[in-house]
């Protein structure tokens, strides 16, 4: 049986051609195409993992129109950065594209270099990132693996395996550096993302207007349907919090977060988060203090993250008007005018809390 890379190698003379004609001629017309500014570039890509494209394109267009450069960025206070990107989700993400940008100034002179080696250096970028930077901002022959990328090769070439395992893995990034070899490297990293986007998808792929079918070895072999094999889901977390809503007049008690974890340097209703079936009384009680009145449970809200279960127990609390320092887990914590709240950054799940909350 031949290796990934002779397999890799036969295709690319062939499937190079067809498929960078097909991407001038059917690529999706996206804000971030039209220049291929580096930072431009990392901003979208960073915005584009595990986020659909549609949402991507309205908070790419805000976002360099608040913060330009890459200086900008490191200029400004992480909570302004969070509260611009608020919605879409994986919050670590943005705190690491702000710690870069710092560093870039830094070390860079606020340019992104162009160097996998230098890139990989830098808060959040790994394989993928750097790969994709280095070759749509740069031209350098740099591979990309993200799941269209590994779908696309899987069917093309006929490569095995259970994502995430060690030896698919290897074969994959392997493929994908012969491939990537030629003209155009970056429009070659592109056009294999936008095929697995809109041709070769997960479920009933479009194989009849596909431009590579004709060298597509698991379409030849009848495979399409089982390639990739299907990835085991990871193990779910349940997550549940009592949370405290307390209100003045039009202000309520909002609370920012340390800088890391699941919710990280973000705003939201004080809570703590509680052990298997623990009394959610009891324990804002001990988290708030003895000033703090705790009332009767307001709601529960629920909501789905991608790995994991969340559950908010909503409760009314009275405070003295004057705060003690934020109870632990947390940076600061103010009365926020409600007409201000939309400016904070803030999760989905803690917007939803406060919308129940009334």
């Amino acid at each position: 049986m031949t290796s990934p890379v002779q397999r890799a190698r036969e295709a690319r003379p062939v499937v190079r051609p067809l498929l960078l004609r097909w991407f001038d001629r059917s690529k999706r017309d996206l804000p971030w195409r039209k220049s291929n500014a580096p930072y431009g570039v990392w901003v979208s890509e960073v915005m584009l993992q595990q986020t659909q494209v549609e949402r991507v394109v309205r908070y790419w267009t805000k976002f360099l129109e608040r913060f330009p450069t890459v200086k900008s960025l490191a200029a400004a206070e992480l909570k302004d950065v969070l509260g611009l990107w608020t919605g879409l989700g994986y919050y670590s993400r943005a705190r690491n594209l702000h710690l870069a940008s710092k560093e870039l100034v830094l070390r860079f002179g606020g340019e992104l270099p162009d160097s996998v080696d230098a890139l990989l250096t830098l808060p959040g970028f790994g394989r993928y990132t750097a790969g994709a930077v280095a070759s749509i901002a740069f031209e350098l022959e740099a591979p990309l693996v993200d799941g269209n990328v590994a779908r696309v090769l899987s069917r093309l070439l006929e490569l095995d395996g259970v994502p995430g395992e060690k030896t698919r893995e290897a074969a994959l990034w392997a493929a994908a550096e012969v491939m990537v070899e030629g003209a155009r490297p970056g429009d070659w990293n592109q056009a294999l993302m936008e095929l697995g986007a809109t041709v070769c998808v997960p479920q009933n792929p479009l194989c009849l207007v596909c431009p590579v079918r004709t060298s597509c070895r698991a379409l030849a072999a009848g495979r399409v349907d089982e390639l990739p094999r299907p990835k085991k889901p990871p193990k779910r977390k349940r997550l549940e919090f009592a949370v405290a809503v307390a209100r003045r007049g039009q202000e309520v008690l909002l609370a920012r977060r340390e800088e890391k974890g699941l919710f990280g340097g973000l705003w939201e209703l004080p809570g703590v988060e509680l052990a298997a079936g623990a009394d959610g009384d009891a324990a804002l009680q001990k988290f708030l203090g003895k000033k703090a009145s705790i009332g009767p449970e307001l709601t529960v809200v629920e909501r789905t993250l991608t790995h994991r279960d969340l559950v908010l127990r909503l409760h009314a609390i009275s405070l003295p008007k004057r705060l003690a320092k934020p109870p632990a887990g947390y940076l600061e914590w103010r009365w926020v005018p409600r007409a201000e709240i939309g400016a904070l950054g803030m999760s989905s799940a803690m917007q939803g809390a406060l919308a129940e909350a009334g």
